[in-house]
């Protein structure tokens, strides 16, 4: 199981030489990956892209991109772009996003988000793989459309997908999927089952399978549950969040953070890899002067 951190879910907004310098930080700490959400700060593939470029070996990916926005053409030019940039490290996470970010935020429709997604992925993993693409879809009408960057090998590409649907999506038509706000019981019984499955029957390879988790290396985790409660609040207001939230059993998004001291939090995480995890997730929330600092020095050990 590959050992990563993920940015932004804290809504810590960073400069560009902060997510650089942190990228650094964990290669240098010997992290396999870092990921960055694309919420409301810097474009995260463009970020990723330039933090890329000034490491040597740590792979970058979104968690997530969302779809909607953008037009599949512009972004699978735009991911072939970063892979070019990163000499092949860049992994393009993409999502639906949710109805109140597309209808309420951005102003677009929100209806078929499955069927805007089978489109979208129909157009989007021929041109990451150089193909010519003539499509006519519901959402998407595409004519004669080919993209030219030799440089660039095509990246993998997980939807996050937590539904039936989307993960047949994921297993059939992407390379894995790209997960949060996700229990070990429904991880392991829901979200791997279901997406191996369905990469089995279309004679894919296995799925990847990324894990996102808040972690907090500490201890005082009462304290430091109790201090997440407005941080994790809104995930579980969000429909697609909660439905994992009850499938889970929970009834908090904070009963789903890793919390604990060195050994409680190693165990935790090694559960992921004994169901299937193959990328594991850290959101760390610096909530303690020496939080960020202890988490990343486990994470480390994990990896190496």
């Amino acid at each position: 199981m590959r050992i990563g951190i993920m940015l932004g879910t804290d809504r810590v907004a960073h400069s560009i030489d902060t997510i650089v310098e942190v990228t650094k930080q964990v290669e240098a700490a010997g992290l396999d990956n870092i990921w960055m959400a694309n919420i409301r700060a810097h474009d995260a593939i463009t970020a990723l892209a330039i933090a890329g470029r000034e490491t040597q070996h740590i792979g970058v990916g979104t968690a997530v991109t969302p779809s909607y926005p953008r037009h599949p053409i512009a972004l699978a030019q735009q991911a072939l772009t970063a892979a070019a940039a990163t000499n092949g490290r860049f992994t393009l996470g993409i999502g639906v996003s949710h109805k109140v970010v597309i209808e309420h935020v951005h102003g677009l429709s929100y209806a078929k988000p499955a069927r805007h997604m089978r489109e979208y992925l129909e157009i989007l993993m021929p041109l990451l793989r150089g193909e010519s693409v003539t499509y006519e879809g519901e959402h998407y009408h595409v004519q004669d459309i080919a993209l030219e960057t030799p440089d660039a090998k095509p990246p993998p590409v997980v939807l996050a997908a937590l539904g039936p649907v989307m993960l047949k999506l994921a297993g059939t038509l992407a390379d894995g999927t790209n997960t949060w706000m996700v229990g070990p019981k429904t991880m392991e019984h829901h979200i791997v089952k279901r997406i191996t499955d369905a990469a089995a029957a279309a004679d894919k390879a296995s799925p990847l399978v990324v894990g996102g988790f808040p972690v907090v290396v500490t201890d005082n985790p009462d304290k430091v549950r109790q201090a997440l409660t407005d941080p994790l609040a809104l995930y579980g207001r969000l429909p697609s969040y909660r439905a994992m939230l009850d499938r889970e059993g929970v009834a908090d998004p904070t009963e789903l953070a890793i919390i604990g001291n060195e050994r409680e939090v190693k165990t935790q995480i090694g559960r992921m890899r004994d169901i299937g995890v193959t990328d594991f997730m850290a959101a760390i929330f610096a909530l303690e002067s020496d939080t960020f600092d202890r988490s990343l020095a486990l994470l480390s050990t994990l990896a190496k």
